[in-house]
């Protein structure tokens, strides 16, 4: 069988409430030359029964399990297993556009330089998307060109996972997914941005990104405020902070008497 253009990268587990719509979503991409890495992280759902379905009527669906030693494991597992050059990302509760895949490669092809492209994203269903995270969308969606990703990479994670497509050889050559208490993305787009990858995003909105409170985002402690705090502290004395020892707090409130105690627990 020869390579697909994509690999598609995708750890799941208990996703047969919404699993159907991404794969369905896939099978309606306008570029075809796609493989599907869907890791199972140890479902107890009928996910197990619908990937295997999905793989006997699709040759290019590959599923894999991961006996839920969780989600940086997941990744890990399947990044090994990706043929293409390119590696999309997409989590089993989302939506991709049609021509998400077409796109993203396009951009790629166009620029040999650039590592990492995103596309601009809407949350669904919108009833369910509260004010922070339509701030989110808004803002994300603003940062387009990588001088502006990398202007704004400290405030929050500057690209959402699920709609990242990148080059094989970055994720690997940076050394794949990390274990470190925090975020897995955004220590990957941190050190990617030390390493001088260059990022970019589509304008077009390609991607929708499911909102439920049983999000990741919402329910991993890898995520929480106090975890992204550490996150960011780590990467700025990694670099531009590198053997300060001192630094000054504008602001105060809640939110910096919180980085007051994020800067004293590391020195």
């Amino acid at each position: 069988m020869s390579a697909p253009r994509v690999s598609v990268l995708m750890p799941v587990r208990n996703e047969e409430r919404f699993l159907p719509a991404a794969l369905a979503s896939l099978y309606r991409q306008s570029l075809t030359a796609w493989e599907l890495v869907v890791v199972d992280d140890g479902s107890t759902d009928g996910t197990p029964e619908l990937l295997r379905a999905a793989a006997a009527r699709d040759r290019r669906v590959r599923v894999l399990d991961n006996a839920g030693t969780g989600l940086v494991d997941a990744l890990n597992h399947g990044l090994a297993h990706c043929r293409a050059e390119l590696v999309a990302r997409m989590d089993g509760d989302d939506v991709s556009h049609p021509r998400r895949l077409e796109r993203q490669a396009a951009a790629l092809d166009a620029d040999p330089g650039l590592g990492l492209v995103a596309t601009r994203f809407r949350h669904f269903p919108r009833h369910s998307v509260g004010l922070g995270m339509r701030a989110y969308e808004e803002w994300q969606n603003a940062l387009l060109s990588h001088e502006e990703i990398m202007r704004d990479r400290f405030v929050e994670s500057p690209v959402i996972h699920p709609s990242i497509m990148v080059r094989r050889q970055v994720l690997t050559g940076a050394g794949g997914y990390r274990k470190t208490g925090w975020a897995e993305d955004y220590d990957l787009w941190l050190r990617l941005a030390a390493g001088g990858v260059r990022f970019g995003r589509l304008p077009e909105v390609l991607f929708f990104w499911r909102e439920r409170p049983e999000r990741a985002t919402r329910t991993m402690g890898e995520y929480a405020a106090d975890a992204l705090r550490a996150c960011k502290i780590h990467h700025l004395q990694q670099g531009v902070l590198q053997g300060v020892d001192t630094v000054t707090l504008a602001g105060a409130g809640l939110e910096g008497r919180a980085w007051q105690r994020a800067w004293r627990g590391r020195g």
